[in-house]
């Protein structure tokens, strides 16, 4: 269950609901901005996750 949170599934179906609500909000701009968000913070814990991996290979 830990790496479905993490997994292309619940990225598409997140952006899905914040894309319905951000639709019938008219608040697209705020849609886009929480997108890129999303996508920067997503990268930055892969690039984490990545490091600590190989650091824990090395020791």
């Amino acid at each position: 269950m830990g790496n479905f949170f993490n997994s292309n599934i619940w990225n598409t179906f997140v952006l899905v609901v914040m894309g319905i609500i951000a639709f019938f909000t008219r608040e697209i701009v705020t849609f886009f901005m929480l997108g890129f968000i999303i996508i920067s913070l997503t990268n930055i814990y892969n690039v984490l996750q990545e490091i600590s991996r190989k650091l824990d290979e090395h020791k």
